[in-house]
């Protein structure tokens, strides 16, 4: 790829990856986030910002979104409102261009709800159990009604995603690395409940592929997982985080939240057969490295304090 990319959401912990991932294919890319800087700074809900953003890039991966679940729960009009009008607002202006850029849009697992079998496929029904997951699930409509208008755009599912230490502190895998390294109590919301935990460079290499695979003029894909396959209990993740954190931290057991999905680990086959792609970071190796990383900052962070 040779033309600029427009990367919505581009501050966050995808978006953040991902810009590396392609400026090391030396690939330019262009923000726009409500934390961006200049002229990256922008919020995906203006229809004239967004229009201005996409410019003449020649594709547009979309991460921009209230990201969260328990954030959709407590302001699901703003989950909605940046979620669902967000996204049209990219792909209405796309379709309006001349030549219409491609777009790569971020969805998520929780769009399958409470799945009837696992690991779940691409093709299982959409049953989402919050705010959160409907949006993405509307999401996923929208682009479906434009791809039949002509645009080449796809959909990514992502799973529990983690592995960099500006990730927001209570999500479950820097929650839990936290609180091993330093010792703490880690409480677990649903010891038994099962997810697919992906690392962040497994994320970005998958997006970056599918651009790749867009950017040579390919037919836009049906719905494609970037996950691991493999099932991970919350009491075995955090039972893994103070193994290898090294301290002894405690482990509680706490009731699940009631809007949280309890089960979900999935097939990556589609992938691997249309883009060769395959996770290469195993959670052991990933949460090394960011139990490193957090450790690493932490001490930066003590000698500034000092200094």
């Amino acid at each position: 790829m040779n033309q600029r990319l427009l990367i919505t959401g581009s501050c966050g912990l995808v978006g953040s990856a991902l810009r590396l991932a392609l400026k090391e294919q030396g690939i330019d890319t262009q923000g726009l986030d409500l934390r961006g800087i200049d002229d990256e700074a922008g919020d995906v809900r203006d229809a004239d910002r967004v229009r201005a953003s996409i410019g003449n890039c020649s594709g547009i991966i979309h991460l921009a979104a209230v990201s969260r679940v328990i954030w959709g729960e407590r302001n699901p009009e703003l989950c909605w409102a940046t979620n669902v009008d967000g996204l049209r607002n990219v792909l209405d202006a796309a379709l309006d261009r001349d030549d219409p850029p491609w777009v790569i849009f971020a969805s998520s697992r929780e769009v399958y709800g409470q799945p009837a079998s696992l690991p779940a496929a691409e093709s299982a029904s959409l049953q989402p159990v919050n705010i959160y997951g409907r949006s993405k699930a509307e999401g996923e409509l929208l682009v479906s009604r434009a791809r039949a208008k002509g645009l080449r755009a796809a959909t990514v599912r992502l799973s529990n995603v983690y592995g960099h230490t500006a990730d927001h502190v209570d999500r479950v895998v820097p929650a839990f690395v936290q609180a091993a390294i330093a010792g703490s109590q880690l409480r677990v919301d649903g010891a038994d409940h099962v997810f697919d935990f992906t690392h962040v460079d497994d994320s970005a290499r998958g997006i970056v592929a599918l651009a790749n695979h867009l950017q040579a003029g390919h037919d836009a894909p049906l719905p494609v997982h970037f996950l691991t396959g493999q099932a991970t209990t919350l009491w075995q993740l955090a039972t893994l985080a103070v193994e290898l954190a090294g301290t002894g931290a405690s482990i509680a057991q706490a009731p699940p939240r009631t809007f949280d999905v309890s089960r979900f680990y999935g097939n990556p086959q589609r992938a691997l057969d249309l883009l060769g792609w395959v996770p290469q970071v195993t959670l052991r190796s990933g949460l090394i490295r960011l139990i490193h990383d957090m450790r690493a900052a932490h001490a930066a962070r003590h000698i500034e304090e000092v200094l």
